[in-house]
């Protein structure tokens, strides 16, 4: 800055431990009184900066603002030479003093943090306040709580020391973590070169522990000879703060986490230092603030308040994971079932390429049949509403979990697939089999006996939707209705004798779907096929509530019971009424009207004041005296 007298003057604030490294010797008093000043600060919970400032020469400046063009022009080195430039223009300041400002947290911050950390997600806070401040951030959080064991301080200087302190501070939540028959340092020790990921460890026992850790010994945690000691023992304590932190070193915190754990991160945040680690996260999420829109426009999603990430990951996010497994694991069983009739019709036919079912059954099923009921349910379906999700937050857990859609649910949807083309070929088959109509014709034929295997499989695969619906709305109802009754108008449509006579060559099937759909054998079979498809799989779900039931499932039951229970009745208050009648209190210095009221004068025809022509309150009192 160059002030009305030609002046040029460098003024510079940042953390206390970056400024003071680069003060001048003579600052040594005023440093000692700031640093004082500064823990009372952070203790207050207040977030602090430091701000210096140095005199500089117009010829040095100018000849330094030239090697900075040049640097910041170059194609080769462009970071170092620009680095080395910083460092020395900010050498020898002096200290004009430091600054506090309290930053409250927004609404709702403590709840839902503490709503996360029961959906059993973890919460590290990565902050360039000073340690004290983040302390007192973390209680305020709620995610240091008094009920915790311990919580470690990792503050060493050095290489030694930190590795010291992490290790000591593992040893105290798992000892027998450095058994070398342990399987993650069996695993550590094996070479490879795939990435490893490191399973979970546990604690001992049911207590809880903390970690805290500053920007120093964060840079020596970070070298690559220390970063799995940090992984391991961070990843056992329920909350972890890193304070004092660079904005590189957040993305490298980021990176490590996705470097051997097999985890989804996500990291939010609502200023530019933050957007470095909101673009290494698998999922960036801003918030606009006071702090400018850089962390909102480099994020995936972005909102103004923090407590909002608890709808977009317990509510939205689970919502959308259970859809998308729901419609993977239908749409493999659908066309499970829809293939392998083929091959079973393959030993019938001497493998000869014959389809069994029409050829405009094959090209629209996938296309008209079964994809607005299956986009129904991707769109639309919740197991809970909303309130419950926020209410039992552990129903997140089995997205962290990978339940509802993993190799062993991909095999159960192949099984069912098999055993639903099985009875999809051979009930049909059997059916159809030496049979006639009631008339004597026969209707064993190839083309009726497609017709037949293609409506059982339709209505079964329309029913396990319904099975798989959970929420229910007139859209669905459309799609699962409106897709039955569009294949029977096509297919009477196709197989009638007017599409036949213009053209013969495409639709083959004349008067098969009049003359088969119409016979009872035929629904008896369709009705039969549907049934043994569908009962295993009630039977399964069945069971497997009763017997074997998972936390969701408890959840709905809870639901299912309170929505059955009458609600409370109302009490009636009853309104006190108060009476009509008045009684009230007068008092007078003199005697009023009484006596004349009371003594029934005013109810003789004549006129009371007759005798006298007036009348006196006092005449009474006057005669008595």
């Amino acid at each position: 800055m160059r002030g009305p007298e030609g002046r040029l003057v460098l003024y510079c604030k940042g953390a206390d431990t970056i400024v003071f490294e680069r003060l001048h010797s003579s600052c040594e008093d005023l440093k000692e009184t700031t640093t004082e000043h500064l823990n009372e600060f952070a203790g207050d919970g207040l977030r602090t900066l430091v701000v210096a400032y140095k005199d500089l020469e117009a010829g040095y400046f100018e000849d330094w603002k030239e090697r900075h063009h040049e640097a910041s022009t170059s194609l080769e080195n462009r970071d170092e030479m620009l680095s080395e430039l910083y460092e020395e223009i900010e050498k020898n300041l002096q200290l004009l003093g430091a600054t506090a400002i309290e930053d409250k947290l927004q609404d709702g911050v403590s709840h839902t943090i503490e709503m996360l950390t029961k959906a059993n997600i973890k919460i590290w806070v990565l902050t360039g306040d000073k340690q004290e401040t983040a302390e007192n951030i973390g209680y305020s959080c709620n995610m240091l709580q008094d009920e915790m064991k311990d919580v470690f301080i990792i503050k060493g200087n050095s290489p030694e020391e930190v590795l010291e302190e992490l290790r000591s501070a593992r040893a105290t939540m798992n000892p027998s973590s450095f058994a070398d028959d342990s399987a993650i340092n069996v695993q550590i020790q094996m070479p490879s070169k795939k990435p490893q990921f490191l399973p979970e460890e546990d604690v001992d026992g049911d207590n809880t522990y903390g970690i805290i850790i500053n920007g120093h010994s964060l840079a020596y945690a970070l070298e690559e000879k220390m970063e799995l000691e940090l992984l391991r023992t961070a990843c056992m304590c329920q909350a972890v703060i890193c304070c004092r932190v660079t904005p590189l070193q957040k993305a490298q915190v980021v990176q490590l986490v996705k470097k051997y754990k097999k985890a989804v991160t996500l990291a939010i945040g609502d200023g530019a230092n933050d957007v470095s680690m909101i673009k290494t996260a698998h999922i960036g999420v801003g918030i606009s603030g006071q702090e400018g829109m850089q962390a909102v426009l480099s994020s995936d999603f972005s909102f103004a308040q923090f407590r909002y990430l608890q709808r977009l990951l317990l509510v939205h996010g689970r919502w959308s994971y259970i859809r998308m497994c729901k419609f993977l694991r239908y749409f493999f069983y659908k066309n499970f079932a829809f293939t392998l009739v083929h091959f079973w019709y393959g030993f019938f036919c001497g493998f000869s390429a014959q389809t069994v079912y029409d050829e405009w059954y094959i090209t629209l099923y996938n296309l008209v049949y079964t994809s607005l009921p299956v986009l129904g349910m991707s769109l639309f379906d919740q197991d809970v509403d909303d309130h419950w999700s926020m209410e039992y937050p552990l129903l997140y857990e089995p997205g962290q979990m990978n339940r509802y859609f993993s190799k062993k649910e991909f095999v159960k949807c192949v099984i069912h697939g098999i055993y639903s083309s099985l009875i999809l070929f051979f009930i049909p088959y059997g059916a159809m089999y030496d049979t006639v109509r009631s008339d004597g014709k026969a209707v064993s034929d190839y083309q009726s006996f497609a017709l037949m295997a293609q409506t059982c499989l339709l209505l079964v695969v329309s029913v396990q939707i319904g099975l798989d619906t959970a929420y229910w709305t007139a859209v669905n109802q459309f799609f699962i209705w409106g897709s039955l009754a569009v294949y029977f108008a096509i297919t009477f449509t196709m197989y009638s004798d007017g599409m036949y006579l213009m053209f013969t060559g495409a639709f083959p099937f004349i008067g098969t779907a009049r003359n088969s759909l119409t016979q009872p054998n035929v629904w008896l079979t369709i009705f039969l096929t549907t049934i043994l498809c569908i009962l295993p799989v009630v039977g399964y779900r069945f069971l497997k509530t009763e017997l074997h039931p998972s936390f969701t499932d408890k959840v709905l039951l809870k639901i299912r019971e309170a929505k059955r229970k009458p609600p409370p009745p109302t009490r009636r208050i009853r309104l006190r009424r108060t009476s009509s009648r008045r009684s009230g209190y007068a008092f007078s210095h003199q005697q009023g009207y009484g006596d004349l009221i009371m003594s029934g004068r005013t109810f003789r025809a004549r006129s009371p004041f007759a005798a006298t022509g007036t009348f006196s309150p006092n005449a009474r009192s006057k005669n008595t005296k």
